[in-house]
């Protein structure tokens, strides 16, 4: 008897394989290739275990939450992009319902049902409770060798908070305080007051709460520059991850659109190294800061990014120069050939997009962008769970 969770997990899949789905088969029929991938997601997550039972008493017994939240791990499996087109698939299709929970057509819920609960697993944070579970119980205990962190942009379907009036005037003194003086050299001996610390200098001396309340979360615009060297610009917001061996997102955090990713690297490390083992950070130039790279160290990683040079000119010919010295002299570079891998995060992004829902975000508000999302990463995590062990859905 072994004690990985890995194998554990293979060992409930072959006893899936070989008394649920025959017994499925002949109680729900049909069932189809992405039907059984719904069940066995629904069985690896067990969100039974996070949604309460319905009370039991006097009065209307109320619409059942278990089978609801159901219903939206099938809708981002099932690549459902909106509620009322899942409403509609419930009422002609009889296996998806008798697997949800619901018998006849009149025990599905109406879309103002949908639109509580949803608000409620919200609320709750429901998904990313069963997410942070489902990763502790998949690899804990286990080494990961390398997490990919990146960031995807999330467009919504809400107004932009407009930004505070700049009027490009100091603001007036406090009461009591002596007037700022003009921006400029200061006189001598003269001493001034120094500068407040950036929020990667906070963020080394926060727990990791706080930085997450640091971060802001409204509904902005916000730009890059995508592989061609374009400009783009969205509004709604971006998803942080991090990602680990075997395309396995093991961390999230919602924020605005106008964040650099840089911002939410220490508060992103900070909960992945709670939650799992690892030994490298890998990063794009967007993370090369001091700070970053201190606290990687700090945390026991080996942090491989990018080098950003700025406006170091000389700098960045001069590493260009030894790039192709170490060329010549096929002399390759160990960092080189793990930073490779920090294309896993990229594609976790493409098929959360793709496949899981991430395109089509109906919801307002970042507490309900961010429920709709991790429906979305947890059934991804149970996808990639199940190809890192060789387990397939019986056809």
């Amino acid at each position: 008897m072994t004690d990985d969770p890995l194998d554990a997990m293979k060992a409930r899949w072959n006893h899936i394989q070989g008394y649920l789905f025959p017994w499925l088969r002949e109680e729900v029929d049909p069932i189809t290739e992405a039907l059984g991938r719904l069940v066995t997601t629904l069985d690896v997550i067990g969100l039974e275990a996070f949604v309460p039972e319905p009370p039991r008493g006097a009065g209307r017994p109320p619409n059942d939450r278990r089978a609801l939240a159901r219903a939206f791990v099938a809708k981002a499996v099932l690549g459902v992009p909106t509620t009322t087109a899942l409403i509609e698939r419930l009422d002609v299709d009889r296996s998806l319902r008798r697997i949800l929970g619901w018998e006849r057509r009149s025990q599905v819920p109406s879309e103002a049902t949908f639109s509580r609960a949803f608000a409620e697993f919200a609320q709750g944070d429901l998904p990313d409770k069963m997410h942070a579970a489902l990763i502790e119980r998949s690899l804990g205990g286990r080494i990961v060798g390398v997490i990919a962190r990146d960031a995807t942009e999330i467009e919504a379907r809400e107004k932009p908070v407009k930004p505070e009036p700049n009027d490009k005037k100091d603001p007036p003194p406090p009461d009591g305080a002596q007037p700022t003086r003009k921006r400029g050299r200061p006189r001598k001996h003269e001493e001034r007051p120094k500068p407040e610390p950036t929020r990667l200098e906070r963020q080394t001396t926060q727990n990791l709460n706080q930085m997450l309340a640091d971060l802001p979360t409204a509904c902005d615009v916000g730009s890059k520059k995508n592989s061609k060297g374009y400009k783009e610009t969205w509004i709604g917001y971006k998803l942080h991850l991090d990602v680990a061996c075997g395309q396995i997102p093991v961390s999230c955090v919602l924020t605005s659109a106008s964040v650099h990713d840089s911002q939410v690297a220490i508060p992103l490390m900070t909960m992945t190294g709670a939650r799992v083992s690892y030994l490298y950070d890998l990063m794009d130039a967007a993370y090369d800061a001091a700070a970053i790279h201190d606290h990687s160290k700090a945390l026991g990683h080996a942090p491989i990014i990018d080098r950003n040079f700025r406006a170091q000119h000389e700098a960045k010919a001069e590493w260009a120069k030894e790039v192709e010295r170490m060329k010549l002299i096929h002399m390759p570079d160990p960092d080189d050939v793990i930073f490779n891998f920090r294309t896993l995060a990229e594609r976790v992004n493409a098929r959360l997009k793709d496949e899981f829902g991430a395109r089509s975000v109906r919801v307002r508000g970042a507490i309900k962008v961010k429920c709709h999302l991790m429906f979305g990463v947890v059934a991804l995590a149970v996808d990639q769970i199940l190809r890192v062990t060789q387990l397939r859905p019986a056809a």
